[in-house]
């Protein structure tokens, strides 16, 4: 499709903003050296071009999207028109504190719920995505530390089947990273990790369902190593879609974790935000919690700041509209909708894993949670059809890619998410989109490396439009 300057004709357009009544003052404006350059269409165009890349915009309300780890839950359009009330999108964050009660009170209670959830005592919603709630975690593990005089504890554990923002979130806290691989059913390696563990260990970073859709039978025992070393233990909330209201992290042994309210508890984060990433922590971290606290005191709620707080990452509260959806969410499923929500997700994923498994070789023959990992190893050395090749040839069958090589520990990895919220006859229809891809791929490997073929835009270089993006329209002179 066109761009909009492409469709633009000098003298068009529709006038909107009335002439000023009030005589307009500037005494110290420079005015523009040159015209400003702007598309000039007329109404109707402009709705069509818009409409058009509307069109063009794919996401989980125009198909099945399986994007595996991280995939857009369901985005009710209810928690956007409550995010927009202007009790909520008009406050200001330096408004006194008995001007915004109830806004106070829309961070106390998601506090309280997501307290509750992952088996933490205390939530900071400041931060504003999940690795920055990674690194706020590690802030706090890092203030405890020193505050005891262990400023000998530099390193951070953490299982080669992380999530890449984990050793990266460490790394930037100030700590060495060291690698603890996986057993051959894909968990921790329990010897690894206590040969691992010792006076110098901070903490362990985990994800439990972990990054190849398999809960850890020991994680009981991972945490407890950890522990007996003088380490603490935190949660990457990433995958608690998983198990939210049937296991909590805090019971599995963690002292702090990280929401991903835009994974988790739908609110949407695509084309870059926003996100938000609230921490939890036991007790004993709550003084060192970023950013201010929401408290009562003489029958009202204002603002009061932790003791001994790490200090701020992010201004003010947080993403405060992104926590409005997230509680219009989770107070719309209940408390039955919680754990409901999981066991579907879980569901899902092991109907469409069993759909497949016969065709498709699993990275590791296991029940699964809400996500599975499958390997191409054996296709790319038969006939040559990559992953690479499987997910773009999906699109082909209005199918949104499932990751690609993810998780790194797994060759030629395909990973697929269903969500919570498909239907049976979606999965149905899916796996016979994957069963047809893959069969055309082995009869017909050449023409696998060119799918897509029905979309506008074939094959990009993927690698140029990430080193050399082009992000502006030449306009000229």
């Amino acid at each position: 499709m066109k761009l909009i300057f492409e469709r633009s004709v000098d003298g068009r357009g529709t006038d909107y903003i009335p002439e000023p009544d009030v005589e307009m003052t500037a005494p110290d404006f420079k005015p523009r050296e040159r015209k400003l350059n702007l598309p000039q269409l007329s109404e109707v165009q402009v709705d069509r071009h818009y409409t058009e890349l509307a069109g063009e915009t794919r996401g989980v309300n125009g198909g099945f999207y399986p994007l595996g780890s991280c995939t857009m839950k369901y985005n009710p359009a209810m928690a956007e028109a409550l995010a927009a009330l202007p009790g909520f999108a008009g406050v200001h964050p330096l408004q006194e504190d008995e001007s915004v009660q109830g806004c106070l009170e829309v961070m106390r209670l998601t506090e309280k719920c997501l307290a509750e959830i992952t088996g933490m005592d205390a939530v900071t919603l400041q931060p504003a995505a999940g690795a920055h709630g990674e690194f706020t975690g590690l802030m706090l593990i890092k203030a405890w530390h020193v505050s005891r005089g262990e400023t000998g504890r530099t390193k951070i554990l953490v299982p080669d089947s992380a999530h890449g923002t984990n050793p990266a979130s460490a790394a930037m806290a100030g700590f060495d990273v060291v690698n603890i691989p996986s057993d051959e059913k894909g968990c921790v390696d329990l010897e690894a990790l206590r040969a691992a563990a010792g006076a110098d260990t901070a903490g362990l970073m985990l994800t439990n369902p972990n990054t190849v859709g398999l809960f850890d039978a020991n994680i009981a025992d991972i945490t407890r190593i950890v522990h007996e070393a003088g380490g603490l233990c935190y949660y990457d909330g990433a995958n608690l879609n998983a198990v939210m209201g049937i296991v909590r992290p805090g019971d599995m042994g963690f002292d702090v974790v990280h929401v991903n309210l835009h994974k988790t508890f739908a609110t949407p984060h695509g084309g870059g935000g926003p996100g938000s990433g609230p921490v939890g922590c036991k007790k004993f971290l709550a003084p060192f919690l970023p950013g201010w606290r929401v408290d009562e005191k003489d029958g009202a709620l204002v603002r009061g700041e932790a003791k001994d707080r790490v200090g701020d990452v992010r201004s003010f509260g947080g993403n405060f509209l992104v926590v409005v959806k997230a509680l219009a969410y989770i107070l719309s499923i209940g408390r039955e909708g919680v754990p409901a929500t999981a066991a579907n997700a879980v569901l899902n994923a092991n109907y469409l894993m069993h759909l497949l498994k016969g065709a498709y070789p699993m990275a590791f023959d296991a029940v699964c949670m809400h996500e599975f990992v499958m390997t191409l190893e054996g296709l790319k050395e038969e006939t040559g059809v990559s992953a690479l090749d499987i997910a773009k040839a999906l699109i082909d069958h209005g199918i949104h890619p499932p990751t690609m090589y993810f998780p790194l520990i797994v060759h030629e990895a395909l990973m697929a998410e269903p969500t919570e919220t498909e239907t049976k006859e979606t999965l149905e229809e899916a796996a016979r989109a994957f069963l047809k891809v893959l069969e055309d791929a082995k009869r017909e490997p050449e023409k696998a490396h060119l799918a897509p073929l029905t979309t506008r835009i074939r094959r990009p270089d993927e690698v140029k439009a990430a080193r050399k993006p082009v992000i502006r329209h030449d306009l000229g002179a």
